[in-house]
């Protein structure tokens, strides 16, 4: 009998390995093949459709998005909108969640009940739209920033955490002199990276896939992100009707350009996360917690 249970459970153990191994290679395999074919020629991936290993090596898609200044400072503007909007995000996120963890705030629950509702119903876009013109944000960064400066979500993450923390810490902390922005930015903070860490992520990923916004509010061409630009190279790759006077005369890779521009609008986000990794499954779970 004892055999009998070790045997099944060996194979339930092996079965759940196969399934995830095969989950895994459902996701990173797409993956592989957008970056192979990002470096062979359109011919090849006309003719095989799909590449894991480009049997032709090429760097034509990289020489065309890269043969013009314009992608470096698109590249420029989403670095800065993502790391200051990230960071005035979390500031006034941080501020919000901790302020609506406190029992003894007067009429805490009608205000997050007023911040939860706007998760199911919002203004739309075009009330959202002239709001952004009548405050003058119109073809500025901060129109990429200040429209979307708190995502409820990650701010409930935030209160549900902080809420988790032993309350006689804060009241150690109160009873040793400290205020409120002492007990916050001494205290919670320290011990909160993996909820930060997580929010953090999830703002930073938000502002650097900025699209429709920079699409409705900006219309200089020299402020546009790098998502915008990407989409109109695919567009100009694609032969369709399109200002080309920003680039080159280099004859566009048709296909693999479109992989190349994945590529390029993907990588830094994945450079950015393995030094949060840790921080990440933590920090969800524990964010999770009710009231």
């Amino acid at each position: 009998m004892v055999g009998e249970k070790q045997l099944g459970s060996r194979i339930f153990r092996w079965g759940n390995y196969l399934l995830l191994v095969v989950i895994a290679l459902t996701m990173v395999l797409p993956f592989i093949h957008v970056i192979a074919a990002s470096f062979t020629t359109s011919a090849e991936l006309a003719d095989k459709r799909f590449v894991l290993f480009p049997t032709v090596f090429s760097l034509d898609a990289y020489k065309y998005i890269f043969s013009t200044n314009t992608i470096f400072k698109a590249l420029f503007v989403s670095i800065g909108v993502t790391l200051i909007g990230t960071l005035w995000s979390m500031f006034i996120s941080l501020l919000t969640a901790y302020g609506l963890s406190r029992r003894d705030l007067v009429g805490r629950r009608q205000i997050l009940f007023l911040f939860v509702f706007t998760m199911l119903f919002s203004g739309g876009m075009i009330p959202t739209f002239l709001i952004v013109k009548e405050t003058g944000l119109l073809d500025s960064y901060a129109a990429l920033i200040v429209p979307v400066t708190i995502n409820v979500f990650n701010m409930i993450i935030l209160r549900s955490f902080i809420m988790g923390l032993p309350e006689g810490l804060i009241e150690s902390a109160k009873i040793d002199g400290c205020n409120d922005f002492g007990v916050l930015f001494r205290i919670v903070m320290p011990i909160s990276k993996p909820a930060l860490a997580t929010v953090s992520l999830f703002y930073a990923v938000a502002y650097w896939n900025t699209y429709m916004h920079a699409i409705l509010y900006i219309n200089d061409a020299a402020k546009w992100p790098i998502q915008v630009l990407l989409r109109q190279i695919v567009v100009l790759a694609s032969g369709l009707s399109y200002d080309s006077s920003e680039f080159t005369n280099i004859p566009p890779p048709d296909i693999t350009i479109k992989m190349a521009v994945i590529v390029v609008a993907t990588i830094p986000v994945l450079m950015v996360y393995p030094f949060l990794q840790k921080y990440f499954t933590k920090g969800a779970m524990l964010g999770s917690m009710k009231e």
